[in-house]
């Protein structure tokens, strides 16, 4: 068993760790994913949930609240960590894959106490450099391998991890769409820059937050939104996803084997979002180019310069003074093409237990 271990605080950083599992199980290897917050205490749970909607509102907010924001993982009651760990203990466990710092601190203390018997640590890095949660959490213990799915200081991707095994689609058959979004949470500037585009003439799919966010007023914009009601910490499953039309109930499913949005993604000519290091992992095997929006945070604002050094983004405003031209666009897709040939899979080289 290879136990991936991420949190519901970003999507980007859970939906690569479902994204793991699946490909590990194509592979005849058995995965399991545990999000860190099914430990925590229903008040903490509560408050992140109420951070998500003011952090969605007020990007201003959001990023002054990433800076104070604390670990989570010292709010688990003690009891529920030991009942973890004899689990842990008591069931096969090959290899720790570890997406969120959030987590170190629980599998440094089972290391500690099984020492030589317990099973080795990938600490797999989504964005380009560490993360806010490994950067609060420290440096982990050593001996804990780091595995980087993109490299900000290299300039490079030295693994990566498949969203879908089918070849990205070429440039003649993509609608002339743009989806523009916020990830997960919502964040962000893409709101107003979706508004931008629209007035140079560009068909949108816009990944709203919010039913508030959603207008049916112009027929050249189509809306999409995650289920509001659902938490990585509810289930197992991607994110329920769907098309939102005002006036008719919404319809949520499950993507499989993939997230659903990813879909949209794999259609557009661009995406327009800030760089989160999930966001940059459906470009890459989507072959779909990033515009790229206001940072949130230092390691977003390196996500940003290491896919324009790459030649796979461009930011919004460099983008606007070619006056939105798409030729530049297709000249990314097809960089991001030639990169696909030579993107090492994180996922099969676990299997084969290679990685080094």
């Amino acid at each position: 068993m290879i136990r991936i271990l991420t949190s519901g605080v970003a999507l980007g950083v859970h939906v690569p760790g479902l994204l793991l599992a699946d490909r590990l199980r194509e592979q005849g290897v058995d995965a399991g994913v545990q999000v860190l917050e099914r430990l925590l205490p229903d008040r903490t749970l509560t408050t992140t949930a109420a951070m998500k909607w003011a952090f969605h509102r007020d990007f201003r907010f959001a990023l002054t609240g990433q800076r104070v924001a604390t670990d989570p993982s010292a709010t688990v009651a003690d009891a529920a960590v030991e009942e973890l760990l004899a689990r842990w203990r008591a069931e096969r466990t090959d290899r720790f894959v570890v997406f969120s710092g959030f987590w170190l601190p629980i599998v440094e203390r089972y290391l500690d106490r099984y020492g030589a018997g317990a099973p080795p640590v990938d600490v797999c890095h989504v964005d380009s450099v560490a993360s806010p949660s490994f950067v609060k959490t420290g440096h982990p213990a050593p001996g804990v391998r780091h595995v980087w799915l993109a490299d900000a200081a290299g300039g490079r991707i030295p693994y990566s991890i498949p969203v879908t095994r089918e070849p990205a689609l070429p440039w003649h058959e993509r609608e002339r769409r743009l989806l523009v979004h916020g990830g997960g949470w919502g964040i962000g500037t893409y709101r107003e820059r979706a508004g931008e585009l629209r007035a140079h003439g560009f068909a949108l799919d816009v990944v709203a937050y919010e039913e508030a966010d959603v207008s049916g007023d112009d027929p050249g914009v189509r809306s999409f939104m995650v289920d509001p009601g659902w938490h990585p910490w509810l289930d197992d499953g991607y994110p329920p996803f769907g098309r939102v039309v005002p006036g008719e109930p919404p319809r949520f499913t499950r993507g499989a084997g993939h997230h659903g949005s990813f879909d949209l993604t794999r259609a557009a000519v661009a995406t327009v979002s800030k760089p989160g290091g999930g966001t940059l992992l459906d470009s890459l095997w989507s072959a779909t180019p990033a515009v790229l929006l206001e940072p949130f945070g230092g390691h977003e604002e390196r996500n940003s310069a290491l896919w324009r050094e790459l030649g796979f983004g461009i930011t919004f405003a460099h983008w606007a003074e070619t006056g939105f031209d798409l030729a530049v666009i297709e000249k990314l897709h097809h960089t991001l093409r030639e990169a696909a040939h030579r993107l090492p899979d994180y996922s099969r080289l676990l299997a084969e237990g290679a990685v080094s």
